[in-house]
């Protein structure tokens, strides 16, 4: 690695630093100010942000990118204005710094409060999704934390337009422009020298595919938040409507096939997977899914002469990101609960049933970031739960679980009043 390069993200990380004691006590005001003023720019830019997204199409388009990795891609002027309204959004949520957890006196008359932080410098991570540099940036902004981002060269040109407008609002609150800083590289060895900035970066958030997350974590000292991938199953119950079995598992599949919280598993009961399967399946195959069964599943659909494929051993854990669905079998919800907690990646996972003690009993048994019932699995995300935006889902289990909004990109700290007490 160039001894320059180092230099480079060395020196970024240590502005960020810098930016963040000042950030951590901006007025609220202030930091809404630069919000807005994004969200203006962001509108402006329409034409100027397109054109920089169809040069990275065009790249992905000469390297052989499917269909689905092409979409992650793909910045649209419905996904422009989605993403002025979700800067609006995080502007008008509460400001989580400051924000009282505990206020106690102990006997001896100390008052003990605990408040919330920001975390100080937050290295995000990511690769092909044009809307994660803004979401990203505004959401340490709100949260008071300084953010180095470093995109993945799928999406540069995309994310350098973006970067760009940031610090203009910034200035214009009257806020440090190092706030937030895009790393002007998509070399590795830049990535391996912030994974190491123990010093200056308190936390790294990596968003992508599998493989990034896992060099992410074997090669940083500084913490990690992460998820590996999303592998979400629905579960049509005995007692599930068939007609909201099949409107929810067909948005839970076909919404957003490249989205982590699209579901790639279906477990039926065996009690109605003579009546439902062949319903859903239709379904499924009517919006282009192909379907990869088990033995009961496959036996269901050739007597009803529906297409389907024998399924794998791997098949029963793929995040496939595409139009491909692998189906199940099973005898209860006790089944349906171990073999999620079994081969689920503990993202988002669903129940459907119109029995209230079998969907109880599934929310609670699921050890997954977010469980629904009757409902899509795709409704887990940020602008969905009233957060703004995310910054990614966490399937970690300390600190952050689920949809990392404002309050998940904060820590606390004690704040201790006495008037001379002295420990004996």
């Amino acid at each position: 690695m160039s001894a320059d390069l180092a230099q480079l993200v060395t020196a970024i990380a240590q502005r960020a630093r810098a930016a963040s004691l000042v950030l951590a006590v901006a007025p609220t005001a202030a930091k809404n100010a630069a919000l807005m003023r994004l969200a203006s720019l962001i509108a402006s830019s329409q034409d100027a942000l397109l054109a920089a997204n169809a040069r990275d199409l065009a790249d992905a388009k000469a390297n052989g990118l499917t269909a689905a990795q092409t979409d992650r891609l793909t910045l649209t002027p419905t996904r422009i204005t989605q993403l002025v309204e979700s800067v609006k959004q995080v502007a008008a949520l509460p400001d989580p710094v400051g924000e009282m957890l505990e206020d106690t006196t102990r006997p001896n008359g100390l008052r003990i409060r605990r408040v919330r932080v920001p975390i100080g410098v937050i290295g995000i991570i990511y690769e092909a999704r044009p809307n994660v540099t803004i979401d990203c940036a505004i959401l340490c902004l709100k949260s008071g934390n300084a953010s180095i981002l470093r995109g993945g060269r799928e999406i540069f040109n995309t994310n350098t337009a973006f970067a760009a407008l940031i610090p203009d609002a910034l200035r214009h609150a009257g806020l440090p422009a190092d706030a937030v800083q895009l790393i002007p590289t998509t070399d590795r060895a830049a990535l391996n020298t912030l994974l190491k900035l123990d010093q200056y970066v308190h936390c790294i958030i990596p968003r992508g595919g599998e493989s990034l997350i896992r060099f992410v974590t074997g090669n940083a000292t500084v913490p990690v938040l992460k998820h590996y991938n999303g592998v979400c199953f629905v579960y049509l119950d005995a007692a599930a409507d068939a007609g909201l079995a099949e409107k929810v598992t067909v948005n839970a599949k076909t919404n957003r096939v490249s989205a982590c919280n699209s579901a790639e598993q279906l477990l039926v009961h065996r009690d109605v997977a003579e009546k439902l399967l062949p319903r859903i399946a239709r379904a499924l195959i009517a919006k282009k899914v192909s379907l990869r069964c088990d033995a009961g599943s496959a036996a269901i659909l050739a007597r009803e002469n529906i297409p389907h494929t024998a399924a794998t051993a791997a098949d029963y854990r793929a995040e496939f990101l595409d139009y491909i669905m692998a189906v199940r079998v099973v005898d209860s919800v006790d089944t349906a609960i171990a073999t999620i907690n079994r081969d689920s990646s503990a993202h988002s996972d669903a129940i459907i049933t119109q029995d209230e003690v079998t969907a109880r009993r599934f929310l609670a048994g699921v050890d997954s970031a977010a469980v629904f019932w009757n409902t899509s699995t795709r409704f887990n995300d940020g602008f969905e739960f009233g957060f703004g935006a995310e910054i990614g889902i966490s399937t970690d289990r300390l600190h952050a679980r689920g949809p990392m909004g404002l309050r998940e990109l904060c820590s606390y700290k004690f704040l201790v009043e006495g008037n001379g007490q002295l420990r004996g």
